[in-house]
């Protein structure tokens, strides 16, 4: 935590984690009503005083094996979880993409699901629309957007689901769970999108 706090877009200082674990659902109960305040949990650190900066700019990935805290530290930043100790400073506004399906109401169509998505971040209808076409552009799933997403193949439903919230500009990103093909695949739609745009500057940094 040594970096300067204006040149952090995330800082995270000291955070721990801890689940209580029962080995009876009773024992959850009898805990609360014990009038001893008796123990019946044992505890679990997901996470133990870890400290960290992200650099404006920078890209970051967690590697770790299953179990080790690589969820749980990025639903802390993005606000899913709250630390039991330490604190988490953000710099800007931040976006998530925990789960693929995370966000997406499957009985809605994709068009419905953009917006809707765009409105809990915030968003203005005029922002949306805005930004709308580059997202249907990249996902290129033609009159499928204005079908419900159930409906979708599962390419169809990582096109939109990956692109949308990239087109948003925010300053923070949070990604997990995201495999190699997902990354090829992306990574293959994006640069054909910025070549088809006629911009510049590519449209992400790999």
């Amino acid at each position: 935590m040594t970096e300067n706090n204006s040149a952090c877009a995330i800082q995270v200082k000291d955070v721990t984690k801890i689940y209580k674990l029962y080995d009876k659902p009773i024992d959850r109960l009898k805990e609360s009503l014990h009038p001893g305040h008796k123990e019946y949990h044992r505890k679990f650190y997901a996470l133990d005083k870890i400290s960290f900066d992200v650099k404006k700019g920078e890209t970051v990935g967690i590697i770790g094996t299953n179990g080790s805290g690589k969820s749980t530290i990025l639903k802390i930043i993005t606000g899913v979880l709250t630390p039991t100790t330490g604190e988490v400073k953000v710099d800007g506004t931040i976006s998530a993409l925990l789960e693929l399906g995370a966000g997406f109401n499957m009985d809605y169509t994709g068009i419905e699901n953009i917006y809707m998505n765009g409105t809990m971040m915030g968003f203005s209808k005029k922002e949306m629309d805005e930004k709308l076409q580059d997202i249907l552009d990249f996902a290129d799933i033609g009159d499928f957007v204005h079908q419900p997403v159930k409906t979708y193949s599962s390419g169809m439903f990582v096109r939109l689901r990956l692109r949308w919230p990239s087109m948003w500009n925010r300053k923070s990103s949070s990604w997990t769970r995201r495999s190699p093909w997902e990354t090829c695949f992306s990574r293959r739609n994006a640069t054909a999108a910025w070549r088809r745009s006629g911009s510049a500057e590519p449209p992400f940094s790999w």
